[in-house]
């Protein structure tokens, strides 16, 4: 096998930066043709960025992240493809209110797993990244992401679905990003107490149960990716509307976080080769990667 191919799946433009890019950047290093998928435009994501909270940014906002996702693109070396359905916002209020209509989360499962089929039969990717069954968190894109691909990694093997959408093409493993974990922000925490500052994690911490340890229960796999931490934050400022230079995703420095937790962590969730788990790589069984 000549030529390695990563996909990563993901619902918005940025998602890509904050989940998993460290880990592409490394295997665009290696060589590995790697691919981010963007489900929708994310034309309903708020501006979190204070200095771009401007009327001409909100007049184009569709083409603003455009332009911001092609940057993080060149930034982490990777091939990109739009699947362009339309950001369904993140509903607010008890009850929420209803989705709006023509939104990527209405649309019938067959649709988008369509689509997604066909550009999985033209990439031909060996491994297929996305999120898990609660989306990551429950953003109503992010859950429907999870099941778009989940569908379109099995439907993409079979010769029977979507005959139209290219021969069948079989991806090998299938794995849900897991970037959100309670002990890292707990090692992170400890390391600004222990220099005698107040870290930024102390409010989630206190919200969140230590008995939910995501890393003891699900995750397989650790990519050692310090090394391209850097770029990951590059990537990420790039979607300038969506990342706030000041919030306190950069404000543990690169050293700590180097040295504390190297790693990003995936869960394996589907394999069509033998595996043994854990796993210090994505390609791990598969023939031509060492």
């Amino acid at each position: 096998m000549s030529e390695l191919r990563l996909m990563a799946v993901h619902a918005h433009p940025d998602d890509e930066s904050s989940k998993g890019a460290a880990t592409m950047a490394r295997y665009v290093d290696e060589g590995v043709r790697v691919m981010v998928v963007t489900l929708t435009g994310g034309e309903r994501g708020d501006i979190l960025n204070p200095a771009m909270d401007l009327p001409e940014v909100h007049g184009r906002m569709a083409e603003i992240r455009r332009d911001e996702m092609a940057r993080a693109a060149e930034i982490l070396g990777v091939e990109h493809h739009w699947l362009g359905f339309v950001d369904s916002g993140l509903p607010e209020g008890d009850p929420p209110p209803p989705l709006p209509e023509g939104c990527f989360a209405l649309e019938p499962l067959e649709v988008p797993t369509h689509a997604l089929v066909r550009v999985i039969r033209d990439f031909k990717p060996h491994v297929i990244t996305t999120y898990d069954e609660n989306g990551g968190y429950p953003h109503p894109d992010h859950i429907k992401c999870h099941q778009v691909s989940v569908a379109a990694y099995e439907a993409a093997a079979d010769h029977r679905l979507f005959p139209e959408a290219g021969d069948p093409w079989t991806p090998l493993k299938l794995y849900y990003n897991h970037g959100f974990l309670r002990q890292r922000m707990q090692v992170l925490q400890d390391e600004f107490a222990k220099h005698g500052k107040e870290g930024p994690f102390a409010t989630w911490l206190e919200k969140w149960d230590p008995d939910e340890d995501l890393l003891a229960k699900r995750v397989t796999t650790r990519i050692e990716c310090a090394k391209y931490f850097a770029q990951r934050d590059e990537a990420l400022l790039a979607h300038a509307t969506q990342i706030d230079p000041n919030s306190f995703f950069f404000s543990t420095p690169m050293e700590w976080q180097q040295r504390l937790w190297p790693t990003e962590e995936f869960e394996l969730a589907r394999s069509r080769v033998p595996v043994t788990l854990p796993e210090t790589h994505l390609f791990a069984g598969i023939e031509g990667y060492e």
